[in-house]
């Protein structure tokens, strides 16, 4: 079971099926590196290899399947494999580490998932299959064609109707493939997924009936023609049918297992067939009859949408009022559905039709969990009905977790688990338990669910989000809720035009607004350690642009007082000598604070400001869903205040501690222990893990320590997650994490080396570079320093007086067109400032078709910086919330949608033929003074 995950980094251990001393545990004898050779049913004895003998009362043969290798020339020699079991793994993968093409002969669900791992090694992946199309014992012709497509689109070549001949290669690889129609296909390691063959020599040997062609004939419970010997899984024949998933075998043990005993045992007449294929980038579930071969009267109802990759089709029985069989391709969502319909015969809609048609098709959908009746069987694997899970839900299994260790729900081939999900929804519901973790209005899903489905259906744009998993164009919340795990998982440059309209405020122009719509400027000084030239060039900088300067809590240079228009001048200055954005403006890490350690202080025992480097040199720039904080201590005096971190490290005399989950703040909490005395290599290890799963699982603007007090099990369960591996995924983690430390670029750097990227920083878009400053923008002086002006209550000290402020205008009376600058300069849902008249108008394009000019000016933060805000929709009106307090303006109106009271000015906007964006800056509606 769940083969492929061998190669997503999971171990042999993780994939086993029963964990440590189980057998010993329950007093079961095994015997490994035996054979068991025959059976005398006459004595009701069983032979082993070693020549041993055992008694019985009952036997089971439970001896599986074996894959099925074409008979041809060439099929046993070198480079050529089967997908079975972990030793076949290891050695395809050592094997393709010589190779660059690779082909799957097979393209059954197995071989699929092959051909992912194969394409995953680096292979130029090839499959072949005998049938015309893929999944041919379950696809129709359509099906299989739409999934070819969306195979090839992966990258994999497939090559149906082909049968082949010979394989050709020399003692050390093979070297290609003949073909019955007489075409070649050059290759340098085959893998054969063609199906299974039923493990019945022994039956054969030992006089127990088997089918002609193959298989262990049972009846009903699972006898075979000998008494008291049983035969289940693969290597049973039960109806004249093989089962060749692992829900059937658990049916049949179930039903061998009650009749051994004595109890009244559920006879077994066959098992649902239905699956899911679990390959990335594709979604293909398969129900009951799918072809509709079983009877000679049905019907059957599909839909095709070949722009968007989706295949549906439902089958009923003649009378059309039960569910005979489904198939769904690049969309499943219905697939529980029409699942649980057909296995508890419920009644079917007045239009059948209706189960698969799009949500936009004006016909009622049908579906949920909750109108299914509590003898529904969820979960096939372990037989676990929604009525058991219920009532664990009503005994406190609040969340999945619990109720896969309770009811063993979820735990077998996890394809129920979203099932599990929506139950526990409406169960809680009901109890009056708060069960909404919902992004937005936009999203029906958590930040973790979202994070999961860009995960597994490999997303890289937010506009494929949410037109496949969500409504609307978006808002505030959900953009950089998702432009952040965009960047987790893919980490590509966020000023990419698409990511960037996503950014919030800070992510929006690569550095920390401040109150009055300017910005900071932190350059990176890892670990806290500077030399003495690189301190005059920041001095040379902050003298140079006139930028208040500070040394900050995290050891580092922070500037103050940058415009808009400088923030690409400054960075040029910055980035030439060699320094990296400080990401202080990100979700992300900030920095890794560091005491001298053992370089230098008399207590030190470990080189704390070493390791603190080297930390933050792999983890710079990683987004995660709120700030994050490291610091590494040289001895257990903790100079650098590790504890307070949200992920800290303390030097030991045997390697270093790891704390996790601590913070300042409003809300102080101290770090947890979670490792001791450990090597570079594993601390590196651990936290790598630690950051990947916070990434994976934290909710919205959650900091760790808050997620660490909601996670279900809290410490104990973090320990045995990235420690004990108990998931299974410690290696994934890892593997994520290196694949995005290896994309790390500095967003400054490639900001200013790229023209496009640079030409987004102008505070007025309209205006040459020698008139960009905004004459709002005023300071007073303090020590030597700018800062801005006080804010009530007054400074006991007597300050100097600023600079007065001008008016705000907001009605220059202009009644001519004016050019701001063409359609296409800037993205959809992303506006522009452009200064008219002595007005600063807002442009925000929703699309090229929909354009808005409202007055730049927020009331609320009293400064101008409407047009740097995020645009979306809230209950179906467009708004642009404000970026500095999320304020929100319709873009038609001007009105704010939380004080209606409060209207910004809004003017003539329009579009020329020639593609130019025009204001006038006489308002046209009634605004607030």
């Amino acid at each position: 079971m769940a083969l492929s995950e061998y190669f997503n980094g999971k171990t042999a251990e993780d994939l086993s099926l029963v964990k440590g001393n189980f057998y010993e545990e329950f007093g079961i004898q095994t015997l490994i590196g035996q054979l068991a050779t025959s059976i005398d049913t006459a004595n009701k004895t069983v032979t082993s290899s070693s020549g041993a003998v055992f008694a019985y009362d009952k036997c089971v043969i439970a001896t599986g399947s074996y894959p099925f290798v074409p008979p041809v020339p060439g099929s046993k020699g070198a480079g050529c494999f089967i997908y079975r079991t972990i030793e076949d793994l290891d050695a395809i993968q050592s094997f393709a580490k010589t190779c660059k093409k690779g082909v799957v002969v097979g393209g059954g669900l197995l071989g699929l998932e092959c051909a992912q791992a194969m394409l995953n090694m680096g292979l130029e992946t090839h499959v072949v299959e005998f049938a015309p199309r893929l999944m041919a014992v379950q696809l129709d012709e359509a099906a299989g064609a739409m999934l070819g497509r969306h195979i090839k689109s992966m990258g994999v070549k497939v090559h149906c109707s082909k049968n082949t001949q010979q394989i050709v290669g020399n003692n050390d690889k093979v070297e290609k493939m003949v073909f019955a129609d007489g075409g070649e296909l050059e290759t340098d390691m085959i893998i054969f997924s063609a199906g299974i063959r039923p493990r019945d020599q022994i039956a054969r040997d030992s006089g127990i009936k088997v089918g002609p062609r193959g298989g262990i004939e049972v009846d009903e419970f699972c006898l075979t023609s000998a008494q008291d010997v049983y035969s289940i899984g693969e290597c049973a024949l039960a109806g004249g049918r093989i089962y060749g998933l692992v829900a059937p075998g658990y049916t049949m043990a179930r039903t061998v297992a009650d009749h051994i005993v004595g109890k009244e045992a559920e006879p077994f007449t066959g098992a649902d067939m239905s699956t899911k294929l679990k390959i990335v980038g594709c979604d293909v579930a398969v129900i009951g009859d799918s072809l509709g071969t079983s009877k000679a009267d049905l019907e059957s109802f599909t839909i095709s949408q070949t722009s968007k990759g989706v295949y549906k089709k439902v089958v009923t029985n003649a009378a059309m009022d039960r569910i005979v069989g489904g198939i769904f391709v690049g969309n499943i969502d219905e697939y529980s559905t029409v699942l649980q319909m057909m296995l508890n015969e419920m009644p079917v809609p007045a239009e059948p039709e209706s189960l698969i048609l799009p949500a936009n098709s004006g016909s009622a959908k049908i579906g949920g969990v909750d109108m299914l009746p509590d003898s529904a069987k969820l979960c096939s694997c372990h037989n676990v009905s929604k009525g058991e899970i219920v009532c664990a839900i009503k005994d406190g299994c609040l969340d999945v977790e619990a109720v896969k260790k309770c009811t063993k729900a979820g735990t077998g081939c996890g394809g129920c688990v979203p099932q599990l999900g929506e139950l526990l929804q409406v169960e809680k519901a009901k109890m009056g338990v708060e069960t909404t973790n919902y992004l937005c209005e936009h999203f029906k899903m958590s930040r973790q669910e979202v994070c999961h489905v860009i995960m597994v259906k490999r997303y890289t744009d937010f506009a494929t989000v949410i037109k496949e998993h969500g409504t609307g164009i978006g808002c505030e919340i959900c953009k950089p809720a998702v432009a952040s795990i965009l960047a987790q998982t893919w980490n590509d440059h966020i000023q990419r035009p698409d990511l960037a309209v996503l950014q919030d405020t800070n992510d929006y122009a690569l550095g920390n607004m401040q109150r009055d719509g300017s910005y900071s400027v932190v350059p990176r000084t890892p670990g806290g350690e500077i030399h003495p030239k690189q301190l005059e060039i920041l001095g040379h900088v902050g003298q140079k642009y006139g930028l208040y300067t500070k040394i900050t809590g995290g050891q580092r240079v922070d500037f103050f007082g940058a415009k808009l228009h400088q923030l690409p001048s400054i960075w040029d200055d910055l980035h030439t000598q060699g320094f990296e954005s400080g990401h202080a403006y990100a979700k992300a890490l900030r920095t890794v604070k560091s005491c001298v350690g053992s370089t230098w202080c008399r207590y030190g025992v470990q080189d704390s400001v070493g390791w603190a480097v080297a930390i933050e040199e792999r983890y710079k720039g990683i987004r995660m869903p709120h700030k994050f904080k490291m610091a590494v201590s040289g001895c257990t005096r903790e100079c650098a205040e590790a504890q307070s971190k949200d992920l800290g490290i303390i030097a030991v005399k045997n390697g270093w501690n790891v704390y996790v989950c601590g913070n300042g703040g409003m809300k102080p909490r101290h770090a947890d222990l979670i490792a001791e005395d450990l090597s570079d290599e594993m601390c590196q290890k651990i936290c790598d893990r630690f950051i990947i799963f916070y990434c994976r699982t934290g909710d919205r603007l959650q900091r760790t320590a808050r997620w660490l007090e909601q996670l279900e099990g809290g410490l104990d369960y973090l320990k045995q997650v990235i420690i004990e591996d108990s998931l299974g995924i410690c290696g994934e983690l890892e593997a994520q994490m290196q694949s995005i430390v290896d994309k790390f670029q500095c967003e400054w750097k490639t900001t200013c080396l790229n023209p496009e990227q640079r030409a987004r920083f102008k505070t007025f878009i309209n205006l040459p570079d020698d008139q960009q400053d905004d004459e709002h923008l005023v300071y007073q002086h303090e020590r030597n320093q700018i800062r801005l002006p006080l804010l009530e209550p007054a400074n006991p000290y007597p300050l100097p007086e600023p600079a007065a402020k001008p008016a705000i205008v907001k009605n220059g009376g202009g009644t001519e067109w004016v050019d701001v600058c063409p359609v296409t300069l800037f993205p959809d849902q992303s506006g522009v400032c452009a200064k008219v008249d002595k007005v600063q108008i807002a442009v925000v394009k929703v699309n090229k078709d929909q354009i808005y000019a409202l007055h730049n000016y927020d009331p609320f933060a009293d400064a101008h910086v409407i047009s740097r805000g995020i645009v979306g929709d809230k209950a179906g009106v467009l708004k642009i919330a404000s970026p500095l307090y999320k304020h929100n303006f319709a873009l038609e109106t001007g009105k704010c949608l939380a004080k209606p009271e409060v209207v910004l000015a809004t003017y003539p906007v329009q579009v020329t033929a020639e593609g130019m964006i025009q204001v006038k800056s006489t308002p046209t509606n009634q605004y607030s003074p």
